[in-house]
């Protein structure tokens, strides 16, 4: 998934657009006029008209769609709850197992791409287990729907001409093409976009072909996760022991030290040794809670998915499909329920902080802000909002 939403889970969004758009892209108003210069659009972008009314024949919007894009409530779930509830064994023995069975395509991802095993199967797992739920929206319908509200146009139409590309290209259908809700596509959940930008005809036959071969989804996500910037053959994530004592204030994704300079301050790794380089303490459930540190390719992956508690996740189960153990859950203090998030969200926001949107999400803005205010206020400065915290606010 190019960093909307999946088709079992509902994230935030980032997009990269590659095709040529209108500076202020359209929206809202009566659906069949706005259908009528989608096409004009679509032929500007090299369609027939013959090939856009059929693109566009028998569209109609999807209610359900909206439903699902206004629902992103699963990501106010904390790292630890949205881990055991993701990462099962089933999903750990069946990774194995996936990993046996396209051994050479992985193989192959990594040598092209630089991209390990882990790291695939992880999104592979999570965005559609394996390939088997993939999702039962329609895609242009699903597309339209979103370019046409008006809340995120300018992100979802061109999505709209690119999925007319791939139609004119013949690998899409309009009429039978289904996956997400947001209109990502196939086995790793791409936006047509990065379907045209990333596809990789991974078994040969002439098509990429996202939903039915697995060669093709698995080649074309490494593809793209190259071409976010992973680094070739350095680790993204390490689980890590921090001290009772230390400058928390210097953890965060924002801030990044040498991997020297952390055993100095009495951060150790829990197993194995330091890669070594530069790395960024991440404490997802406060210093009290699991630690680990982040090498930069842990920040390639927000490039995917802007969820923090979704790319943590994903990132942890990588590693425990290439054997690292369980994490240790530690003993996290109590977080904020959804309402007492958005009352610590309001609060900071009336502070002067950018928090993003008030809802309930502990994201990276709202993290931030709650970092720098227990700076201020001598607390421990490891972004974990708690009761106590809110109480003093």
């Amino acid at each position: 998934m190019r960093s909307i939403l999946s088709a079992s889970f509902m994230t935030a969004m980032c997009l990269s657009v590659s095709l040529p758009v209108t500076a202020q892209a359209q929206c809202g108003g009566n659906f069949s006029s706005f259908v009528a210069g989608l096409k004009a659009e679509a032929q500007r972008h090299g369609l027939s008209a013959a090939q856009a009314d059929a693109f566009f024949k028998g569209v109609r919007q999807d209610s359900r769609v909206l439903k699902a894009d206004r629902a992103q409530g699963v990501f106010r779930m904390s790292f630890l709850d949205f881990a055991n509830r993701v990462i099962s064994q089933n999903r750990l023995t069946n990774g194995a197992r996936m990993a046996q069975k396209y051994d050479a395509i992985f193989d192959r991802a990594e040598r092209d791409y630089g991209v390990s095993r882990g790291v695939l199967l992880a999104f592979w797992a999570l965005e559609t287990d394996f390939g088997q739920v993939q999702g039962d929206f329609n895609t242009r319908d699903a597309l339209v729907t979103l370019a046409h509200d008006c809340r995120r146009p300018q992100l979802f139409r061109p999505q709209v001409i690119a999925a007319a590309e791939l139609f004119k290209r013949g690998d899409f259908d309009p009429a039978r093409t289904i996956g997400a809700w947001a209109g990502e596509v196939g086995q790793v959940q791409m936006l047509p976009d990065d379907i045209l930008r990333n596809g990789v005809d991974g078994d040969g036959d002439g098509h990429v072909d996202l939903k039915g071969s697995s060669a093709d989804a698995l080649m074309s996500g490494a593809r793209m996760i190259a071409g976010m910037g992973w680094r070739r053959g350095e680790p993204w994530l390490q689980e890590i022991a921090v001290p009772a004592e230390m400058d928390w204030s210097k953890t965060g994704l924002n801030r990044s030290l040498s991997t020297a300079e952390w055993a100095r301050m009495g951060v150790k790794p829990r197993s194995g040794a330091f890669a070594g380089g530069q790395g960024s303490v991440l404490l997802p459930m406060g210093r009290k809670g699991p630690a680990f540190i982040a090498y930069p390719n842990f920040k390639v992956l927000f490039e995917w998915n802007k969820s923090f508690v979704y790319v943590t996740t994903a990132a942890y189960f990588a590693t425990r499909l290439e054997g690292a153990p369980r994490v240790d859950p530690q003993s996290p203090e109590p977080g904020l329920s959804v309402a007492q998030m958005k009352a610590l969200q309001q609060k900071l926001q009336a502070q002067g902080f950018d928090v993003g949107p008030i809802d309930g999400i502990l994201g990276e803005k709202t993290r931030e802000a709650v970092q720098r205010v227990q700076k201020r206020l001598g607390l421990p400065a490891d972004a974990w909002p708690t009761p106590a915290l809110l109480q003093r606010l």
